[in-house]
């Protein structure tokens, strides 16, 4: 026990080690109290270390200087912040989980001058009178998808949720089976319907749905037809679905709406970069659906939101519902939107700005010279610690949109040497900007498709650092 006694009477006052150099050195950009808390911390893990019965420590590990190393390293990890960005290196474009679609450098700029200053977010300059928030997207949504009238909200789920609600409450909503999809988070559309107030009819098969099984359906209590893209998942084989412009026929017969939801709705076609044809907003507005809802940060490419656009008496009958205050965008989701809108004025300039259509449309052999550059770089930082190899990868989508399609490329295959491939995923994720990758066959991968140009020097230096700790 007295070895133990010793060690403890090491253990620094918290006074003392406040006065330490390094600490002294950080004190005026620090709050005292995180100092202090950080260092009482510290003490106590060192305190309880040394009870415990196989101690490891050892005098010099109590030194002063020592112990205030270890405050320094609490501090600076208490003064990050817990949502920073990361390094993408996964090659999934649309990564949930990564805060999804990047935006562009308009969009980052309209959004810290909103921002920074008092805005005329309801506040109609040319009458001097209260305005209309969604004025600032509305014209650009419409002129876009040649829709009458548009509104926004904070996610495509609360889109659909507000519409069912609006055009729908205390009536039947009626749904191929096969269109029964859940999102992410669990979130499944009989859910979203029932919270809205919408009792859900079912028809068709999974695999097959026909006009006649609508037409057969529809009662008194009907509220409105529904039309769910399958963004996130694929039937294949042996299928059948109702056109849209069929369903608004049958609409139209009965007086009743129709709903799309598109999910990863989609200004452009992205078929020329080499994508499967995907229906557009505007392909699903001229067909005449009544309302569509889409997102806003999967491959449109901006800030998290949830877009109506539509007939305008539907339109406005969503907007005047009491769940729309509820769900409705802050400023600095309407500046980022419209800035992204903008951008689709002008096609090549949504190409060049916008950066999921630029991840897109990357080039298998842009990647793979991206990826000997790297490996040219990354060689002499990291001498014999591993072996760096090019392999093909391909990226996906990700964020629930085209799930079957593969984007061919390449990717750099680490193997490390005297860590295991666990090991060097997770130092990674531990650096100042944490880089996320993916292991596959006991290699860590890292695709250059998800990482900007600008970000290719703090990847290297990441990997460095990982490998050389």
């Amino acid at each position: 026990m007295e070895p133990r006694q010793n060690l403890l009477r090491c253990l620094p006052a918290i006074d003392r080690l406040l006065n330490e150099p390094a600490l002294l050195a950080v004190a005026a950009s620090c709050p005292h109290t995180l100092l202090v808390a950080s260092a009482q911390e510290i003490v106590e893990e060192l305190r309880q270390a040394i009870l415990r019965p196989a101690t490891a420590l050892a005098e010099a590990d109590l030194a002063p200087s020592a112990v205030a190393t270890g405050v320094l390293r609490r501090v600076e990890e208490k003064m990050l912040p817990s949502l920073r960005p990361v390094l993408n290196a996964t090659g999934t474009l649309l990564h949930t989980n990564l805060g999804r679609a990047p935006l562009s450098r308009a969009s980052l700029m309209a959004t810290a001058a909103v921002a920074r200053a008092y805005s005329n977010l309801e506040f109609d300059l040319e009458s001097g009178e209260r305005g209309h928030r969604y004025s600032h997207v509305e014209a650009l949504l419409c002129r876009l998808t040649g829709a009458e009238a548009a509104t926004a909200v904070n996610n495509n789920a609360g889109a659909v949720l507000l519409a069912l609600a609006a055009l729908a409450q205390g009536k039947e909503a009626i749904v191929s089976r096969g269109e029964l999809v859940e999102i992410g988070g669990a979130f499944r559309v009989p859910e979203v319907m029932a919270a809205g107030g919408v009792r859900l009819c079912e028809v068709g098969t999974t695999n097959k749905t026909h006009l006649r099984d609508y037409q057969g359906a529809i009662t008194e209590q009907t509220g409105l037809l529904m039309k769910v893209h399958t963004s996130n998942y694929r039937i294949v084989g042996f299928t059948a679905a109702v056109p849209a412009t069929e369903l608004v026929a049958l609409g139209r017969e009965h007086g009743l709406p129709v709903l799309e939801d598109l999910g990863s709705g989609m200004l452009m076609d992205l078929s020329e970069f080499g994508l499967p044809r995907e229906p557009t907003v505007r392909e699903a507005v001229a067909a005449g659906i009544d309302v569509v809802t889409f997102s806003g940060d999967k491959l449109l490419g901006g800030p998290q939101a949830g877009l109506i656009v539509g007939r305008r008496e539907f339109v406005e009958k969503i907007r005047r519902h009491p769940l729309a205050r509820a769900l409705r965008s802050d400023k600095l989701t309407l500046a980022a939107l419209e800035a992204t809108l903008r951008h689709y004025l002008d096609h090549e300039e949504a190409v060049r700005e916008i950066p999921v259509l630029r991840l897109l449309a990357a080039k298998p052999a842009e990647l793979k010279s991206r990826c000997q550059r790297l490996r040219r770089k990354l060689a002499p930082l990291v001498k014999d610690r591993a072996d760096i190899s090019i392999v093909p990868e391909p990226a996906a989508v990700g964020g629930g949109a085209l799930p079957t399609t593969e984007l061919p490329g390449y990717a750099l295959a680490l193997k490390p040497h005297a860590i295991s491939v666990d090991d060097l995923s997770e130092r990674l994720r531990h650096h100042r900007r944490p880089v996320v990758g993916r292991i596959r066959d006991d290699l860590l991968i890292l695709n250059p498709r998800t990482v900007f140009a600008e970000e290719e020097k703090e990847l290297l230096a990441a990997v460095a650092a990982a490998l050389n700790a």
